[in-house]
């Protein structure tokens, strides 16, 4: 008697419910993503190997771009008051103060600096501002900036950095180191891209037998 043939069935999985999760699951992540903002200063940092991690809160940055334009950063808002105040009284600059501790960056001269605490935070982008004077030695303002950076921070410890594009030629950072000493400033961290120590040197040697102490 011969056997009885079964009856074939379809091998197909329906995949209609897997596409709409699927769907679903995209227009999530879609939603809910946030794109990194383009910087209002843009700057390409040389690579080190240094290995100390520069400070992320309560820092003073001074950023030098690619053409040379000088920008001053005063993460501490509280600070920020105290160097508008310090300002108004000794250049009587008429600085909006809450505008002042609203900004970001500061990157104008003294005689455009209304201006520039009138445009929108949005609209404050580096290549578009002509930065704090710091070239030429007989009108380095960041000199008085530093000055009333350096009162703020009085009996407090100041993070001070240093951030500087490839591009940027030799003037510019003079300016810059000048304005710190005579400012009786000595100590300050650069700011670059970090990367690992090439194989074989000191420096990995060092950090290689400083990662077995820790295990």
């Amino acid at each position: 008697m011969g056997r009885a043939k079964l009856p074939r069935k379809s091998t197909t999985i329906d995949m209609t419910a897997m596409c709409d999760v699927a769907f679903l699951l995209l227009s999530f992540f879609i939603l809910t993503t946030k794109f990194k903002p383009s910087e209002a200063i843009a700057v390409t940092t040389p690579s080190s190997v240094a290995s100390k991690v520069a400070p992320n809160k309560d820092f003073v940055l001074v950023t030098i771009d690619k053409d040379g334009k000088v920008f001053l950063t005063i993460d501490d808002k509280q600070k920020r008051e105290l160097v508008a105040n310090s300002l108004n009284t000794t250049k009587n600059l008429g600085i909006d103060v809450a505008a002042f501790k609203s900004a970001n960056f500061i990157g104008a001269p003294f005689s455009g600096l209304s201006s520039f605490l009138s445009i929108s935070e949005e609209n404050r982008k580096g290549n578009l501002l002509p930065g704090i004077p710091c070239k030429d030695s007989t009108n380095n303002e960041l000199i008085v900036w530093m000055q009333a950076v350096n009162d703020a921070y009085a009996g407090s410890k100041m993070d001070l950095l240093l951030k500087g594009d490839n591009l940027a030629k030799y003037p510019s950072f003079k300016g810059v180191l000048t304005a710190f000493k005579k400012n009786n400033i000595q100590k300050f961290q650069m700011v670059t891209n970090p990367e690992n120590a090439p194989v074989g040197s000191e420096l990995y040697k060092k950090s290689m037998s400083g990662e077995k102490q820790e295990n």
